[in-house]
């Protein structure tokens, strides 16, 4: 098993984005049980106190990254350059959309008090967002979720892994409508 495991540990440093056991397989040429097996191994190599990185389960894929007490005292230098600082407003939105998903843009801008086009536009084009449909109401607005690179992006493995809100929270992501 230590040759399936380094070959998938070659895979995944060689990937940027989280893979699923499907494209691992499809990759490695292993069958999905010895790439799940393969993961078990890295699994235990990376939680040994020297190692430095650990596997990240992603959106579904899993990715080779710095373990979190390392990486909060590295990233100023090794974030990725494209990760930009996001202004209060496109955090707010975000966290609408997170919490509220699925959600149009008037009940974000109800929820928010002002207008969104901004926030929503900058966080389309960040692929933060995605539009996940349309509601079944009078001119049938678009609706919004978060995409697979938001949960890249905040380190999460699925939306259910977002933090727990306490109810006071919980009220601001509600609308009075719904």
């Amino acid at each position: 098993m230590e040759k399936e495991a380094a070959l998938i540990e070659t895979i995944l440093f060689l990937e940027t984005d989280p893979m699923d056991y499907a494209a691992l397989s499809r990759i490695s040429g292993l069958a999905r049980d010895a790439v799940l097996k393969a993961l078990e191994v890295l699994e235990k190599k990376y939680a040994a106190p020297e190692s430095g990185i650990e596997l990240s389960h992603i959106g579904g894929g899993v990715m080779i990254s710095p373990k979190r007490e390392y990486w909060e005292n590295l990233k100023e230098k090794y974030g990725k350059k494209n990760e930009t600082r996001f202004s209060k407003a496109a955090l707010e939105t975000l966290s609408i959309i997170a919490y509220s998903q699925p959600i149009t843009r008037s009940e974000i801008e109800a929820i928010r008090g002002v207008q969104a086009d901004n926030m929503i536009r900058l966080l389309l084009e960040k692929e933060l967002i995605r539009k996940v449909g349309k509601r079944d109401a009078p001119g049938k607005p678009v609706q919004y979720g978060t995409t697979r690179e938001f949960l890249k992006f905040f380190r999460l493995g699925s939306i259910a892994d977002l933090p727990k809100l306490n109810e006071n929270e919980a009220e601001r992501f509600e609308l009075d409508a719904k």
